[in-house]
Order: structure tokens, then sequence, then C-alpha cells
């Protein structure tokens, strides 16, 4: 599941709505959703996110994160390291040959590093 597709479910499933309601008032395929919701398909497109903000009724906060979870919801990413430090290469193929070996407990923290040292970065 994708951090986007995690939501949706928790949205859909707090409002007890069926995959096939949603699908249908959204005029898209159950199957569809269901591979949204999976991690199954890419990116959602922005006007398919604004469909579901208003679907869901959400707003502000709540609107703005389901966005922000859309952007960082790809899951077919492709990292293109030509042109930077070699250490960016050794980097991104370390994290492509171990990541599915790595616990929730250690993603978490790779990823709260990463959002430290970004932030001290100003990236």
């Amino acid at each position: 599941m994708t951090p986007f597709g995690t939501k949706l479910r928790e949205l859909r499933k707090k409002r007890n709505i069926t995959m096939k309601e949603m699908a249908d008032a959204l005029s898209v395929s159950s199957a569809y959703l269901s591979a949204l919701e999976h991690g199954k398909r890419g990116l959602p497109t922005w006007y398919m996110v604004q469909r579901i903000i208003t679907y869901f009724n959400v707003i502000w906060d709540e609107a703005e994160e389901l966005q922000r979870l859309a952007e960082i919801s790809n899951p077919k990413i492709t990292i293109d390291t030509a042109g930077l430090h070699p250490k960016a290469t050794e980097l991104t193929n370390q994290l492509a040959l171990k990541i599915n070996g790595l616990s929730d407990s250690s993603l978490e923290h790779l990823l709260h590093q990463l959002r430290v040292v970004a932030a001290k970065d100003n990236i």
C-alpha cells in the first residue's frame, strides 16, 4: 500500500463506504479504486485527488494531507543519479537492494533521519 492508499482506505472504512459505492460515485471501476488503494497504480491525477476530497467532503488540513500523500505515493519511482555525487548513487542502489527486507521500525527510522537531514540542509 501507499500512504495515499492507506489514507483512502481509512476514510472509506471510517464512513462505512464500500469500494463499489465509492467507485460508482467517482465514475471509476472498483478495480481501479482497489489498485489505487493497494499501490498497484501510479500516482492519482490532481483531478482525481480533488474528486476524492469532494466525495469525502473534507476541508483544510485533511484535504491538504490527501494532496500531500498523493504526491509522495508513487509506487513505481525511478531515481536518476546521473551527475550526482557517487554517494547518491550508492545510497540509491543500497536502498533498492535492501528496502524489501527492512522492518517497519527501520523504515520509520530512515524516514525520520531523512526528514531531519533535509530540514537541516533546507531541502
